[in-house]
């Protein structure tokens, strides 16, 4: 448990498999991209993204240091590297870290440069193109997340808008929930490509999705917060919420990510979302 020192920050992971939207979510989080463009398609080991405007560099998997150069990513070796640490002055990193995991399906990277990260997060938010939902190899993924990891973790149908009917995007929609139902905090369909295009029109903002996604990102930063104050120890460490300390006196934080602030004073916004969701029991 910490002493002494301020509570550790949440760490949430961006998962899910090969083009299902991670690099478009994080610029969505941060109101920046992260990485250069053209690195996104590229083999590159987890990036841990923190508060702060220190250099870059890499952890190597024997625990050493090494300065990289953000525009020569691609040159990092991948088998040697843990992870690439990353600092951006984005809202959202004073309130928790994103960690961007590679696709995990891409069959030209072995399993262990994102597995050998797990055991750092405490939520993720998993990406799954809506084309494609869910697919047997995400299934399996994640059926050995531990339980208190499943229970504050979000999964996103990202590209949502391109199911062209409310017929296919409901159809979609239900059996992705019956598939995965218990196994996510919440889950929301998406257009992520429209809610960048939005800027400050907060009507496109809820219609694309994001609306009511980053209300429900607001309230489980804040959950997982009250976790993490009381270990120094990830939740994925972590068998169940009982397994952890019993809490210790807790400073509120104000979680303020990007566009997605309750404004001071006022009962949350009403959004309008693509469908209608409900958080999963």
């Amino acid at each position: 448990m910490s002493t002494g020192t301020a509570p550790r920050k949440p760490r949430i992971a961006l998962m899910g498999e090969f083009s299902a939207g991670k690099s478009t979510l994080s610029n969505l989080l941060m109101g920046v991209r992260p990485l250069p463009e053209k690195v996104t398609a590229t083999r590159l080991s987890p990036v841990w993204i923190k508060y702060g405007s220190e250099a870059p560099y890499r952890v190597n998997v024997d625990g050493s240091q090494s300065p990289v150069s953000i525009n020569r990513l691609e040159d990092v070796p991948v088998e040697e590297t843990r992870y690439i640490n990353l600092s951006i002055e984005a809202d959202i990193l004073e309130v928790c870290d994103l960690i961007d995991f590679p696709g995990i399906s891409d069959p030209n990277m072995s399993s262990i440069v994102w597995e050998r990260m797990l055991e750092e997060i405490d939520a993720v938010i998993w990406c799954t193109h809506a084309n494609q939902a869910w697919r047997q190899s995400e299934a399996a993924v994640w059926e050995n997340m531990p339980e208190i990891v499943q229970q504050n973790s979000i999964l996103l149908i990202t590209r949502y808008d391109k199911l062209t009917n409310e017929r296919d995007r409901l159809r979609v929609f239900k059996r992705v929930s019956r598939e995965t139902k218990g196994q996510f905090g919440g889950i929301f369909p998406v257009s992520l490509l429209q809610a960048i295009k939005a800027g400050e029109d907060y009507e496109l903002w809820d219609a694309s999705g994001a609306g009511p996604f980053t209300e429900h990102l607001i309230d489980t930063i804040e959950k997982l917060s009250a976790l993490t104050a009381r270990t120094d120890h990830p939740l994925y460490t972590h068998g169940t919420e009982d397994s952890i300390p019993a809490p210790a006196p807790i400073v509120p934080r104000s979680v303020s990510p990007r566009r997605v602030a309750r404004p001071e004073g006022t009962e949350r916004r009403k959004t309008r979302p693509i469908t209608r969701i409900e958080p999963q029991n």
